[in-house]
């Protein structure tokens, strides 16, 4: 019997994940994780890149809906390409970013639109479906390249009639949805400024799960007050709640923020990069091995960054996280253990969306965007 062999003779059986079947042949290569270019690949049959779209949305903890401020770690210019010049009509945006992505790379096979910045389920559901179909749409314009949708949000602004525009556009297309889950542990969000608790990303995703989209958790590593132990419980609950992917993040501060000015002052400081990457394998160890990874670190552009300066260094921090995995002779998954209720059995609750948050999905018109050219 093969190390690989062996390793899934470990392992508990999976029901199958709409992102990738509950497969695990990426044990059969010699990464250590069950990574998300490679998971694409499977699926489509080639390289398959991501063209990040910024719709124009809000969020409800800056609009005043649950608070004001937003994240005390945010400016969305220095998480999104696309919000860092003068916003364009959805169309021109993906069309511009295909075209930059065929410039940096011989083969593509296909497009995921990335709806990237703020929270982009957060307008009139008809405004939404406008936006979604709009990107699925313009495959007639250029020969069928755009494979499906990725939508970045909150878990408190999925009320049933966005998961059923969602689902519906599923059945169609591959979607992922990523919700900002960040941690477990709802000190650690009041911290952030999130304006909503771990109960609202456990509502969440139970009302998510079986409607045939994939579902992604951020997770942000590193957050002041949090202990390693903290960090291994917020692994645990990946396998518990049963998400499909997850994409890890060091914490990390830029201009302009309130973080940042913490950061400045020597008030809050981050992790470093040794105690990052042990920490990253420790929780990769425990997270399912059937769950796709799709990232495992963040950067912002060099001009934005204060601290940690390390997170530039991708490349370098990757083969760092991969000597730690075959220095332990370990893998993801390698110790996790199934929750005693399989997330697929898990009872579906009622929709607690907060009013506030609902009123501003579910009435009729328009949410007031940024300004759009062209439009």
């Amino acid at each position: 019997m093969t190390n690989n062999e062996a390793d899934r003779a470990c392992l508990p059986e999976s029901p199958a994940l709409p992102g990738h079947s509950g497969s695990l042949s990426w044990m059969d290569g010699e990464s250590p994780i069950n990574a998300f270019g490679r998971a694409l690949q499977n699926r489509f049959g080639g390289r398959i890149q991501r063209v990040s779209i910024d719709a124009g949305f809000t969020c409800p903890n800056v609009d005043g809906a649950v608070a004001k401020g937003g994240c005390n770690f945010c400016d969305n210019r220095s998480f999104s390409p696309s919000r860092r010049v003068r916003l364009q009509q959805v169309k021109t945006q993906l069309l511009s970013g295909i075209q930059t992505v065929r410039e940096r790379y011989k083969k593509v096979s296909g497009f995921i639109a990335y709806f990237q910045p703020a929270t982009n389920t957060y307008a009139p559901v008809e405004q939404l479906r406008e936006v979604f179909e709009l990107a699925l749409g313009l495959n007639d314009e250029i020969q069928d390249e755009i494979v499906g949708l990725a939508i970045g949000t909150r878990p408190d602004c999925v009320p049933e009639s966005v998961l059923s525009l969602i689902e519906e556009l599923a059945s169609q297309s591959y979607v992922s949805v990523e919700y900002g889950m960040q941690t477990i542990h709802d000190a650690s969000l009041v911290w952030m400024n999130r304006a909503h608790s771990h109960a609202d990303m456990i509502n969440a995703i139970d009302r998510s799960r079986g409607r045939g989209f994939e579902i992604c958790a951020h997770v942000i590593l590193g957050i002041p007050g949090e202990s390693h132990a903290m960090m291994m419980e917020t692994a645990i609950e990946i396998g518990v709640l049963g998400f499909d992917a997850i994409k890890l993040h060091n914490l990390y501060a830029v201009r302009g923020t309130p973080l940042g000015e913490e950061v400045l002052s020597g008030q809050t400081k981050m992790m470093d990069r040794d105690e990052y990457v042990r920490t990253v394998v420790d929780f990769l160890e425990r997270i399912p091995p059937q769950v796709i990874v799709e990232r495992i670190s963040g950067d912002a552009p060099s001009d934005f960054l204060i601290e940690p300066k390390w997170c530039l260094e991708k490349s370098s921090l990757r083969l760092s996280i991969e000597a730690e995995f075959a220095k332990r002779g370990t893998r993801q998954g390698s110790q996790y253990q199934p929750p005693g209720l399989p997330p697929e059995k898990r009872p579906v609750p009622a929709d607690k969306t907060p009013a506030s948050i609902r009123e501003q999905i579910d009435r009729r018109g328009r949410l007031p965007v940024l300004k759009m050219q062209d439009r």
